[in-house]
């Protein structure tokens, strides 16, 4: 039904291995599934939220995030679509979106080396954004590589993709603060 293991794929498309792809469902019920936990957790913060007695926000936050999750999806449908390879977009969604949890260990794995590079007398700040800047390539190679082994694409189609999406995520990331922040200078 959902296709193989999750855990496997995503480990396996961390490694440079395309064949980790195949781990992913390509139906509905496959990307249901690896939608569910991402809409979860905003909508418990959006409870959280409006328990702390500010509705209007949690539900800005909720929308906005929805929409934040929702659209790698959509751009990634449409960039098939585009692509000639529309039958091969659920299966790479569905990677695409678990593929979220890596950013966990990856997270782990940056407090125990920026620990190490204070302590070698790198300084604190410079070791913070040599971090960002490593996760951050290693999170845009890995999602050029889920794209490239999910949509059978040459590498330029696959890093225009993934830095199509990339804007995406980020427009819609930011738009609620910049819009909260011109509200709140009125």
């Amino acid at each position: 039904m959902f296709g193989g293991n999750v855990l496997k794929g995503v480990l396996m498309l961390a490694r440079g291995k395309a064949a980790g792809i195949a781990e992913f469902g390509n139906s509905n019920d496959a990307l249901f599934a690896s939608l569910a936990p991402l809409i979860a957790f905003p909508l418990v913060a959006t409870v959280l939220i409006s328990l702390a007695g500010q509705p209007a926000l949690a539900v800005e936050s909720f929308l906005s995030r929805l929409c934040v999750v929702l659209s790698v999806s959509v751009a990634t449908q449409a960039c098939a679509a585009a692509a000639g390879r529309e039958a091969l977009w659920v299966r790479t969604a569905t990677a695409l979106n678990w593929s979220f949890w890596l950013v966990i260990p990856l997270l782990l794995l940056a407090g125990f080396i920026g620990a190490i590079m204070v302590s070698a007398g790198i300084p604190e700040t410079l070791s913070i954004q040599i971090l960002l800047v490593a996760m951050g390539a290693y999170l845009f190679w890995y999602n050029w590589f889920t794209v490239r082994s999910g949509l059978q694409l040459r590498v330029m189609p696959a890093v225009g993709i993934v830095v199509l999406t990339s804007m995406i995520v980020l427009i819609l990331s930011i738009t609620p603060l910049v819009i909260d922040h011109v509200m709140a200078r009125s």
